[in-house]
């Protein structure tokens, strides 16, 4: 399953479209860009278990790029292109990429590393001219248009968001394949659980650059569906598109919900969305009410899943099983689950630890960094593996996210899990945005502080800070509450909505 099968079937098939301005591309073109790619990859060198970066906004030359590499048994690494300099020279070095290939939008950006980047022997520019990178439209419209006989399937390797520190680059093995047999698990999951086929029509609103757009893209293409890619999300946008372009599948992370539920009811309810079958999240944990709100608006179309780049493992769970159980992610489709101590002993369901998948195998790496990969292993089990997460499993065997381990609060010596207050704060209407971090107290060793972003409008002060600490406490435990609130213009987060909080640290905790 490759876009070559629906290029030879129905070559004239829209592969992909740019919502914003309508710009397309075909199956057919799809095929004969990739192919043509692969030869000048292959030209300059570039074999098997080389690494390809791609350095663009959302753009649908990234297809080509993804295809080129994955038919040529290439590992592809997409840079995020909001990061600095030094951070995508670093990526870009890190991955050992042999071919960089950027788009003309992220011209400056690509200028400022191209003396850093000494490896990435090839440079290719698309769109338009780029100083020191050659013309992408050149270089492939020279190539041969005829497929290798050879073509081995490649595999993404792509890096974290970097939200507590360095990215880390995840090499997951090359699957022994050609590109048009069955190799990369999430394409098999993908059509058994999220029912993807030839008539999907996907919408992408987020950053093609992060593993679920690029890799789910990628599996609508396996499948011979149409992918509708957004350039940036925008909540009423969304809606229209998915008017618009009668949307089958689409796919968002709460912070996307939750701007949506906040558009005027009148907007709301304007747009025709009853051509969703399935709405897809993840990445990060949903807080209850906001799904439930999904589901009243939607209907029981969501689909929730758990899983990282890493590839370690995936639950899934659909709306109507989550209503009887709000707040799980769901039951294991990939790998076995294993809550654990911190000395490593599993641990029975109910109780809170480290949320391990069991694969038949190491999973993967953690490119140039064996101690970091060591450190997501079990330290019995080396094919057991942490995406740093924890949690609980219930007597059923669904598991209940709490929080990331690194964000944990240690408060007096009771434990406080950040997300559980963040998830209460979510559709507060008084509150834009909010974070939760622990800050130093000498006297319970850290406190739990609240970032709260208000919402347009509001006059912040202490009458509104009191009001949020009554409003946590009147829904949880007293002792998880904020003792303070700090308000600010905004917060830290990725464009796939995960909070950094080492950032919200480093520039509010250490200033303290």
């Amino acid at each position: 399953m490759y876009p070559g099968t629906y290029a030879a079937q129905t070559p004239e098939k829209i592969a992909a479209v740019l919502a914003d301005t309508g710009e397309t591309l075909s199956y057919g073109e799809l095929e004969q860009r990739s192919v043509q790619l692969a030869h000048v990859l292959h030209d300059a060198g570039l074999r098997p278990g080389d690494v390809v970066a791609l350095l663009t906004e959302n753009n649908l030359r990234a297809f080509e790029v993804y295809w080129a590499a994955l038919r040529s048994g290439l590992y592809i690494t997409a840079v995020n292109h909001h990061l600095a300099p030094d951070e995508v020279a670093y990526i870009v070095n890190d991955s050992g990429a042999a071919a960089l290939i950027v788009s003309a939008g992220k011209a400056e950006l690509a200028a400022a590393i191209l003396e850093v980047i000494p490896g990435a022997s090839l440079r290719l520019a698309y769109g338009g001219p780029v100083a020191g990178y050659g013309c992408y439209e050149e270089a492939i419209s020279g190539a041969k248009t005829e497929p290798f006989a050879d073509q081995p399937h490649g595999m993404p390797m792509l890096y974290s968001s970097g939200t507590t520190g360095r990215p880390k680059g995840v090499r997951l093995p090359l699957p022994g394949v050609q590109v048009f047999e069955a190799g990369d698990p999430l394409v098999r999951l993908v059509g058994q659980f999220f029912g993807v086929g030839p008539d999907t029509v996907y919408l992408s609103p987020a950053p093609i650059y992060h593993a679920a757009p690029l890799r789910w893209c990628g599996a609508v293409h396996a499948y011979g569906g149409t992918v509708v890619m957004m350039k940036k999300f925008d909540a009423e946008r969304a809606l229209r598109t998915i008017q618009q372009h009668r949307i089958t599948h689409a796919q968002f992370v709460p912070t996307m919900f939750v701007r949506m539920l906040r558009l005027p009811d009148e907007c709301r309810t304007g747009y025709d969305t009853s051509s969703l079958r399935l709405a897809v999240h993840a990445a990060a944990p949903c807080p209850v009410e906001v799904k439930r709100k999904m589901i009243d608006w939607w209907g029981p179309i969501l689909v929730e899943y758990y899983a990282g780049t890493e590839g370690v493992g995936m639950t899934v769970i659909d709306s109507v099983t989550w209503l009887t159980k709000p707040g799980t992610v769901g039951r294991p489709v990939l790998g076995v689950l294993h809550v654990c101590a911190d000395d490593g002993t599993e641990l029975p369901p109910g109780e809170i630890g480290a949320v391990y998948f069991e694969r038949d195998r190491v999973a993967f790496e953690y490119h140039n960094d064996p101690a970091k990969t060591k450190a997501a292993q079990h330290p019995d089990h080396q094919n057991w593996s942490s995406l740093g997460d924890i949690g609980f499993l219930d007597g059923d065997g669904f598991l209940f996210l709490t929080d990331r381990k690194s964000f944990m609060i240690i408060s007096g010596g009771v434990n406080i899990y950040p997300q559980e207050i963040e998830n209460v704060l979510a559709l507060h209407p008084a509150i834009h945005d909010v974070a939760v971090i622990g800050v130093p107290d000498p006297e319970m060793g850290e406190s739990v502080k609240a970032f709260v972003q208000p919402a347009a409008g509001l006059d912040p002060g202490p009458e509104l800070e009191q009001e949020i600490i009554a409003f946590v406490k009147s829904k949880i435990a007293g002792f998880k509450a904020p003792r303070s609130v700090q308000f600010v213009d905004s917060l830290p987060r990725t464009e796939t909505g995960k909070l950094v909080k080492a950032e919200l640290k480093k520039k509010y905790v250490t200033a303290d």
